[in-house]
């Protein structure tokens, strides 16, 4: 009896605890920690990349070459005091570049690794005349890279979090950086106090 009683005691606590989910928009803008999120990253993605190619560099190969560029996406490090994702930030570079209409755009280091294994055993494996041939990459004219640094000023239950992203763009065949962005983010941040 004495463990039914425990036991019926405690099922309000376990259901109380239990997390509460909720689907929300994936556009909807909402900060939750104060910390770097997805928002940032599409914003400064868009931001940094409309910048990019409104710059002078864009029209200047235009002119040189008579065609669109091709650009390759590197390293984005991340400098802050928190894990963030640099991949999804990658990735919404990425998706602009190409939407843009702009540029064209090659495979990163990881996936023309496994385009290139692909095609070995499409040597292998595939007919004659669906196999693709090797040596006919295009090579990119330029690369993205970056930093992603925060600074963070706290006392007590308030932070100031101030984010910056620097992005160059650099000539592959020359090392000459084209093109070199910047986009700061600055939250305040004030953390209501939890009395027990």
């Amino acid at each position: 009896m004495k463990k039914l009683l425990i036991a019926l005691l405690a099922v309000p606590f376990i259901f109380a605890c239990a997390p509460k989910v909720r689907r929300v928009e994936t556009n909807l803008v909402k900060d939750v920690s104060g910390g770097w999120n997805d928002t940032d990253a599409q914003m400064v993605a868009q931001e940094m990349i409309t910048d990019c190619l409104d710059s002078g560099w864009y029209n200047k190969f235009l002119m040189r070459k008579g065609k669109e560029p091709t650009l390759i996406v590197g390293t984005v490090t991340n400098k802050t005091m928190e894990h963030i994702n640099t991949g999804v930030f990658i990735e919404e570079m990425q998706r602009a570049l190409i939407n843009s209409g702009k540029v064209n755009f090659v495979a990163s280091k990881d996936e023309r690794g496994e385009v290139r294994t692909e095609r070995l055993e499409q040597d292998e494996f595939a007919s004659e005349e669906t196999r693709k041939a090797f040596g006919k990459e295009i090579g990119a004219d330029y690369m993205l890279s970056g930093v992603l640094s925060s600074v963070v000023d706290q006392a007590g239950s308030k932070a100031l979090v101030f984010y910056q992203a620097n992005l160059k763009l650099i000539d592959i065949e020359t090392n000459q950086i084209v093109w070199n962005g910047q986009k700061q983010i600055k939250k305040y941040v004030k953390r209501s106090k939890v009395s027990f």
